[in-house]
């Protein structure tokens, strides 16, 4: 429904403005400019998607083997006993456990089709201890601000978008959405922990946040001492290095369980292709209202109403064409990509407001829609204080997104 009177929205005031420049301003060439920039955007988002399609069906690939080799069991082992302490109303034996924490460590890899099957599990089995049915429970509260906030390993989406788009090397944002993603996180996780009294000084969270916790700290520490070309060089380095030994990680988890990899593999690539060409129809949509709303002038004054509050507080304005990725993040997960793609397309892929959205779209998740696939699936009507804490995320992470993409490209 957000997403509906978003999309109508883009071509209504795309209209008005355009029918003031025409009668105000006498602009004729307006609207000939807008029906030119439909068809644009329109042939662009249909070659965009298309040329996603390899790259889309080797990533499908590659994670195929990754899940039939058993790499969320794994983060399963690894995560349990932290997530244990964070659900403490949940029986340590109740079925809704695994799915929980694999559905999260499925979000963390970039599963989609994985993690959502299991988190509606997650979600039912909460409904069964949930006392008050239409109201949601401190468990599943938790499980949605830490679905929203989306502490993401591997933007495999972001960076085949930008791969597509031209950057030079798509995964030197890799290192910025690793850091912004796990402020988002932190923030979503603190929140919630303070509306529900829990602990975090326990031994258990404070060794896993800890380390975390240590592990970004020593990263931005590292980067804040060495000059841009270094940060650049060491950070795509890095970032290469790290998805290659994932390859090969799945690949080894899969051959251990004697999991036919080519095989694995060609299903894997299936389910990629078969994602490229679905999503057609919603770049299309999306783009073009977008590029409506860009061409009629109405984002350019958008921005530049932002650029001047921002500079009259005495503050660089370079990052304030990317703000409307940021507005659009929590409202709609194809809007903020819509404008993603437009703002690459518009200042380029490799342009520091290119990589900004970059890293803001892989900063969190879009809180509107998981709040109501989640709690849709089991009837929830009183949210209490999710939305609040999700928004809390999304506001880190795109603040972090800001400041570590000043600090790794500006």
């Amino acid at each position: 429904m957000v997403l509906n009177y978003i999309w109508i929205s883009f071509f209504l005031i795309a209209f008005v403005i355009a029918l003031v420049r025409l009668i105000f301003l006498g602009d004729a060439e307006i609207f000939p400019a807008l029906m030119t920039n439909t068809y644009e955007t329109a042939k662009m988002a249909f070659e965009l998607a298309l040329g996603l399609t390899g790259v889309l069906a080797l990533w499908s690939g590659i994670m195929k083997i990754g899940e039939k080799g058993g790499i969320v069991k794994v983060f399963y082992r690894y995560l349990g006993p932290f997530l244990r302490k964070l659900f403490p109303g949940i029986p340590e034996n109740h079925h809704s456990i695994g799915p929980m924490i694999m559905n999260i460590s499925a979000n963390m890899l970039g599963l989609d089709n994985a993690a959502t099957p299991l988190g509606l599990k997650a979600m039912e089995g909460m409904q069964e201890l949930n006392k008050k049915k239409d109201t949601a429970s401190n468990a599943q509260i938790m499980f949605l601000v830490l679905n929203t906030s989306s502490l993401t390993i591997l933007p495999i989406t972001i960076m085949l978008y930008r791969s597509q788009l031209g950057a030079q090397d798509p995964s030197d944002v890799f290192i910025p959405i690793l850091i912004a993603t796990f402020f988002s996180s932190l923030a979503g996780l603190i929140s919630v922990s303070i509306f529900q009294k829990i602990n975090l000084f326990d031994k258990t969270i404070l060794l896993y946040l800890g380390s975390i916790c240590f592990i970004i700290a020593g990263i931005i520490a590292y980067f804040s001492t060495i000059d841009k070309e270094s940060i650049n060089a060491i950070s795509s380095t890095a970032g290469n290095l790290l998805l290659f030994l994932v390859i090969v990680y799945f690949i080894v988890l899969a051959m251990r369980k004697k999991v036919n990899v080519y095989e694995a593999f060609i299903e894997g690539a299936k389910d990629g292709f078969k994602v490229a060409v679905t999503i057609i129809p919603y770049l299309v949509a999306m783009l073009v209202g977008i590029g409506l709303f860009r061409t009629s002038g109405a984002l350019g004054y958008l921005v530049e109403g932002i650029s001047g509050v921002v500079g009259w507080m005495g503050f660089n304005t370079d990052f304030t064409p990317a703000l409307p990725t940021a507005f659009m993040k929590p409202l709609s997960g194809s809007g903020a990509r819509g404008m993603m793609i437009d703002a690459m397309n518009t200042y380029g892929a490799d342009s520091f407001v290119g990589r900004l959205v970059s890293v803001m779209q892989g900063s969190t998740e879009t809180t509107f829609y998981v709040l109501a696939v989640y709690f849709g699936a089991v009837n929830i009507r009183n949210s209490r204080y999710a939305v609040t804490c999700g928004l809390i995320a999304d506001l880190a992470g795109i603040i972090a997104a800001i400041g570590v993409s000043y600090l790794f490209f500006h």
